[in-house]
């Protein structure tokens, strides 16, 4: 995913956001990517966090994989591979990361702009609160989310993900 200074990933989500009509609020704060210590920053639970994981398949296709769980939860590989019907997945490096999402690692957030990564969410995220927050492609930028606008905008298969 290449992005240009006019089409960043913050931006990209601005728009979808705006142009779906969503209830969110961004939310300025130094830069940290780490689950727990962004909450207190934020104001909000760790669980509430949207913790994005970029997955890959260690089949030949390498399939990719944005897996989205609680911030206060570990993920389950197992999990992941039978929610994205594959053999075995790992997690993607750095550099990955950075090329399909446009983010660094902390800063990717619950969405994926690119038909060539699978977008699953764990559905204890969204069935504790009714608002998640997530590094919106920035680490210093933060976004609070109605759960249900979430849902309807980034359409992510819903499957358990956590350990």
């Amino acid at each position: 995913m290449v992005t240009s200074a006019m089409n960043t990933p913050f931006d990209q989500l601005i728009d979808a956001l705006e142009r779906e009509g969503a209830r969110y609020r961004v939310l300025e704060h130094p830069e940290e990517g780490r689950c727990d210590l962004v909450a207190a920053l934020r104001g909000t639970e760790p669980g509430q966090g949207a913790k994005a994981m970029l997955c890959k398949s260690k089949d030949a296709d390498g399939q990719m994989i944005l897996a989205i769980l609680p911030g206060d939860r570990k993920l389950d590989f197992k999990k992941v591979a039978k929610a994205a019907g594959i053999r075995k997945a790992t997690l993607a490096t750095p550099e990955e990361a950075q090329r399909e999402t446009g983010c660094v690692i902390g800063a990717i957030p619950p969405f994926s702009f690119s038909p060539a990564v699978k977008l699953i969410v764990d559905p204890e995220l969204i069935e504790r609160f009714d608002e998640i927050a997530f590094n919106a492609g920035r680490l210093d930028r933060s976004m609070l989310l109605a759960s249900d606008d979430y849902l309807r905008i980034a359409r992510p298969l819903v499957s358990p993900l956590c350990a």
